[in-house]
């Protein structure tokens, strides 16, 4: 029976995640930073380092989605380093622990979360995984991110960079916290508008998940729909879904003022496209938005 090592389990994308593979006939062991409740769970620590070694034992594939997340709070220099810390230490404590056991002949599928915001704002040009890097505090975070599994990388364990685009659920993440807006015909652009968003379902992005632990395909995966809408767009079809008005703006200086810094990457334009997932033979249920708030809203 296959194993997979989860860390972020109980986080939106972990929790669907964790429940697709189940269904699959895999056994899910969840990284834990609190005691361990039950034989499927491990405790780890990764601010101190600790990752027992019976977390890895006969897994097939570790899956790291853990980090705080970037719109849950306005920035300050305390959160700043949160943000990268939840992200750089576990990284580099699994890619370490992979990496000694690549060296011992056993090499373990590695999938591991990274975002969209490393291409900064791309502006009208189109982002595939070979675009460049941006600049800015996001797109460090985001490098930085991938470098801490360099080890794993450099031992030749297969690693994947999930650079992963705004994921869309009713239930959970940016798209629950439009719903009451939506809902009250309140909805509309964000600044202008144009700026580009690279979205995906979350049942789509679960999917594209298992399709990659069952892949070859190693180094950066964008994960996001093959057509990035703007963002004008994205509010005004799911609007429409609901059969609600779409047209009260949310100026910059206002969301500025809401969300602190993390509003510039809510107004970045980023025309990511999924290259490497569309060549590797993997079909989206939603590769539209229409079709996405159909199934979402429907």
């Amino acid at each position: 029976m296959s194993v997979t090592v989860l860390a972020g389990a109980s986080g939106f994308l972990g929790s669907a995640l964790a429940h697709a593979l189940t269904e699959q006939g895999h056994t899910i062991r969840q990284l834990v930073r609190r005691p361990a409740r039950g034989p499927d769970e491990v405790q780890w620590d990764p601010d101190a380092g600790v990752l027992p070694q019976a977390a890895l034992e006969g897994a097939s594939a570790v899956v790291n989605l853990g980090g705080a997340g970037m719109g849950d709070r306005r920035w300050n220099a305390r959160y700043r380093r949160l943000i990268i810390t939840s992200r750089v230490h576990g990284t580099a404590l699994l890619a370490n622990a992979l990496a000694e056991r690549a060296r011992g002949g056993e090499r373990i599928r590695f999938l591991q979360a990274s975002a969209v915001g490393y291409y900064g704002d791309g502006g009208e040009q189109e982002l595939t995984e070979d675009s460049p890097n941006g600049e800015g505090f996001v797109p460090s975070v985001c490098q930085a991110w991938e470098a801490a599994a360099d080890p794993a990388v450099r031992a030749g364990v297969p690693v994947a960079f999930l650079r992963t685009g705004l994921v869309l659920d009713p239930a959970a993440g940016a798209l629950a916290r439009m719903m009451p807006l939506l809902r009250l015909g309140l909805a509309g652009p964000l600044g202008s508008g144009r700026q580009w968003w690279a979205w995906i379902t979350r049942a789509d992005h679960v999917r594209a998940m298992v399709h990659l632990l069952g892949s070859g395909v190693t180094g950066p995966v964008n994960v996001s729909a093959p057509t990035p809408e703007r963002n004008k767009n994205v509010t005004t079809t799911l609007a429409r879904q609901l059969g609600r008005p779409a047209f009260v703006p949310a100026p910059a200086f206002g969301i500025r003022l809401v969300l602190g810094e993390f509003a510039r990457e809510i107004t970045a334009s980023q025309r990511m496209v999924p290259r490497v997932l569309v060549d590797d033979g993997f079909t989206f249920t939603a590769p539209t938005i229409a079709l996405a708030a159909e199934q979402l809203l429907g």
